[in-house]
Formats: structure tokens, sequence, C-alpha cells
């Protein structure tokens, strides 16, 4: 929050800046979900976990600049199947 209130001072301090165009300061508060469903539950004898998932996530061109707020969650789909959703 420290960072918005340095920002609207600087913004204030310029002299060709309308302020009645400037909306009031604050944080997204929008979430976005992504939702991957079937992967297997083992690879490579390994069980996949939120580690290997962010890892995938990192070396994938389309997710290179996304920050993820909390960890993947992984959830098996039921004691007996082999499948998983992240």
């Amino acid at each position: 929050m420290l960072d918005l209130l340095t920002i609207k001072k600087f913004l204030k301090n310029i002299d060709n800046v309308n302020l009645d165009l400037i909306e009031g300061l604050h944080l997204s508060k929008s979430k976005l979900y992504m939702k991957i469903v079937r992967l297997l539950y083992k690879i490579e004898q390994e069980v996949i976990t939120p580690d290997y998932i962010e890892g995938i996530l990192k070396e994938t061109h389309l997710f290179k600049d996304v920050m993820l707020a909390s960890k993947p969650h992984v959830i098996k789909v039921s004691s007996k199947s082999n499948m998983v959703v992240v």
C-alpha cells in the first residue's frame, strides 16, 4: 500500500495532470483461477506435487511472466483413480 501512496503523491506534484481524472488507488481485487484436469497421478514413478506443477508452468512460454498467488493444489480424483485435478 505504501507504493500506491508514493505514486499518488508523485502524480499530485505533476503540474500538467488533471487531478479530477485520477481515480482512487486500490489493489486489484480480481482473482483468476486455472483448472488443469485429468493429469496422471504418477509421472515416471513420482507423485505429482505442487512444486512439479510450478516447474512446468515456469518452463511454458505462455506462463513466463505469471506469478502464482498461492501454491497449486493437487487433488487425487478418488482413492482408486490414477488421475488428479490441479
